[in-house]
């Protein structure tokens, strides 16, 4: 039952029967902490329509529900806030509902539409970096949280594996690499196609500055490098489908994918479709066509076809060039018409990328809904701040950035560090040892990354991530295996089947009849969980669900100090707290899922 919703019909019923006027919403908030209550409702807003002052307004309010209502047992007004005190009955009776509900929170029927999620996307010249984390991590969290929210949800990325750059680091490959490949090397695929990217742009500035010393401008030389220049005619011999260049292109375009599933795969994402650039390059053209003889589009004298969104406070953008040739927005607007025709059902699209996109995505968005696409009201940019670290920004070309792989291998050795320093891996084989500092590392990674508002920038600090104090992810993971703990040994002392019955609707009962203050914050916490996916989905925001799941924690630690468990003589009492312990871990495992988290039954 939705309190809320019980309480909103009988507050307009009070005002219409005290006031003779009928309000057309009520105002909620929870009571803040120095107040008792547990619902709190606004009385300033009631003010345009009733004559009066607010806290007698809200003591005439407030004694109408206290007779009216069985589930209000209490009331205070404080000012213009009329804080009401819902009855343990009620919130016992709600806990009883969904202490057997599997995936509590999750709505199991799944809308008929369904919305794309597409993330990650990256160029096919070098390893994941950090950027590329944040980025996997938010698309992923999104598309689970969408899909517990009860929509439908297709993951996806469009890899960008066909331009100048890829032909940069098959190029340096040809003059520098001796025919070395992953297995003669050792390296993943996608870093040693890096090394590559890294050793072009050494060998291209080198040119410069020779080209300089001999008298050449430095724009000029820029321009005019040699291995820049052959890099270029390279990607005019793939573009004209040149066997050779083909052919190498395909194989280290090939190491690169074996590189990018095993960093996926250590992430904890993926994907239902993969698009590749190299096929969705020359769509659009046909709805370029269309759009002119729709007026959505003008062809200006030299040929180049343009859209003018000056009216909507943009501005012109090409949409093609005047040779014919599509520009990226023209790819995308292709692409977007594809993913439709490949899963008729999408009736929305997610993109993850980061803000310096925010413009491109407002006009890409503008002209699909110019064009008459319905589902085009329903895309969404989830752009997202950079991720800095302390040693400072990273840059690709110079061999600079935080590789995924090295990042994530460095934060399972750090989560071994401070696990080994605290002690309490007695028991333990050295295999079961390194799944925990990997669950561990992960975790704070995760964590860490997920609990900022996606806009903010972050300065990812790993040693910070990774303390078991605070608001990280293994202080919430140590809280899960606590309460496993608790249940282990709940096992062995107490017989939960012995202190239930069954209403006829067969709903579990338990024993107690009044809750423990701490007790009843805990529920209430467990209630407001399907309302933060609902709001996390609405809002493409994991960091909702981590801020949640933060505070619930924070709540069952206060519980954990203050209230005894297995030492409560009061075997009713004990079984409750039991279970109540059995639920709120059953919640963190379920939001942590959600987050992409795992969680250790053991630390």
């Amino acid at each position: 039952m939705d309190i809320q919703n019980v309480l909103g019909h009988k507050v307009k019923e009070a005002v219409k029967s005290i006031f003779d006027i009928e309000l057309s919403s009520v105002e909620f908030q929870p009571t803040r902490k120095d107040f008792e209550g547990d619902i709190t409702v606004v009385v300033f807003p009631m003010l345009r329509h009733i004559k009066g002052n607010p806290e007698q307004i809200g003591g005439q309010i407030g004694a109408f529900l206290d007779e009216q209502v069985e589930e209000v047992s209490g009331f205070n007004v404080i000012k213009g806030f009329l804080n009401l005190v819902i009855s343990d009955g009620f919130y016992l009776q709600f806990f009883n509902s969904v202490y057997d509900t599997e995936n509590y929170g999750y709505v199991s029927k799944r809308n008929t539409d369904a919305v794309m999620v597409e993330y990650s996307s990256p160029n096919t010249n070098k390893p994941l970096h950090l950027g590329h984390i944040r980025n996997n991590l938010l698309g992923y969290s999104v598309a689970e949280i969408l899909q517990a929210s009860g929509k439908k949800v297709y993951k996806t990325q469009i890899i960008n594996d066909r331009g100048i750059h890829i032909c940069k680091s098959m190029l340096a490959w040809q003059r520098f690499g001796n025919g070395e490949t992953p297995e003669t090397t050792g390296l993943k695929g996608d870093q040693l196609v890096g090394k590559y990217y890294v050793a072009f742009d050494k060998a291209y500035k080198a040119e410069i500055a020779e080209l300089i010393a001999q008298g050449t401008e430095k724009s000029t030389a820029e321009k005019e490098a040699p291995i820049l220049l052959e890099a270029q005619e390279m990607l005019r011999k793939w573009e004209t489908g040149d066997d050779m260049v083909v052919a190498l292109w395909t194989t280290m375009n090939g190491w690169v994918y074996n590189g990018f599933e095993e960093t996926y795969k250590n992430l904890g994402v993926d994907f239902d479709k993969l698009y590749y650039e190299s096929d969705t390059y020359l769509l659009g053209k046909d709805v370029v066509e269309d759009g002119l003889q729709k007026g959505v589009f003008y062809r200006k004298e030299d040929g180049s076809v343009w859209i003018d969104l000056t009216d909507e406070g943009l501005d012109e953008k090409i949409v093609l060039r005047s040779d014919g040739t599509a520009v990226y927005m023209t790819q995308d607007i292709g692409t977007a018409l594809q993913r439709v025709k490949d899963y008729p059902d999408i009736n929305g699209m997610v993109y993850t990328v980061g803000n310096e996109q925010d413009y491109h995505f407002k006009v890409l968005f503008l002209i699909l809904k110019k064009l008459g696409f319905l589902w085009a009201t329903n895309l969404y940019h989830l752009s997202y701040g950079m991720v800095d670290l302390p040693t400072g920004k990273m840059k690709s070309r110079e061999g600079t950035v935080v590789d995924a792989d090295d990042l994530m291998a460095d934060m399972t050795q750090t989560a071994a560090q401070l696990s080994e320093e605290l002690g309490k891996l007695e028991g333990y084989s050295d295999a079961e040892k390194q799944e925990l500092y990997r669950i561990i590392g992960l975790g704070a990674l995760k964590y860490y990354i997920l609990k900022v508002d996606p806009k903010k920038r972050i300065l990812f600090d790993p040693q910070e991530s990774v303390d078991f104090q605070g608001n990280t992810g293994p202080f919430i993971q140590y809280t899960y295996a606590r309460i496993q703990s608790i249940l282990r040994k709940a096992d062995s002392k107490v017989d939960l089947s012995g202190f239930q019955n069954s209403t006829d609707q067969g709903v579990t009962l338990s024993v107690v009849e009044e809750l423990h203050p701490k007790e009843k914050e805990l529920i209430k916490r467990i209630q407001l969980f399907p309302e933060i996916i609902g709001l996390a989905a609405e809002n493409y925001s994991p960091a909702l669900i981590a801020n949640y799941v933060y505070d619930l924690v924070k709540e069952f630690n206060s519980f954990y100090q203050q209230v005894s468990i297995l030492g409560e003589a009061d075997t009713s009492k004990k079984v409750f707290r039991v279970r109540l312990s059995k639920k709120v871990g059953e919640v963190i495992r379920s939001a942590f899922q959600l987050l992409g988290i795992q969680v250790p039954d053991r630390m």
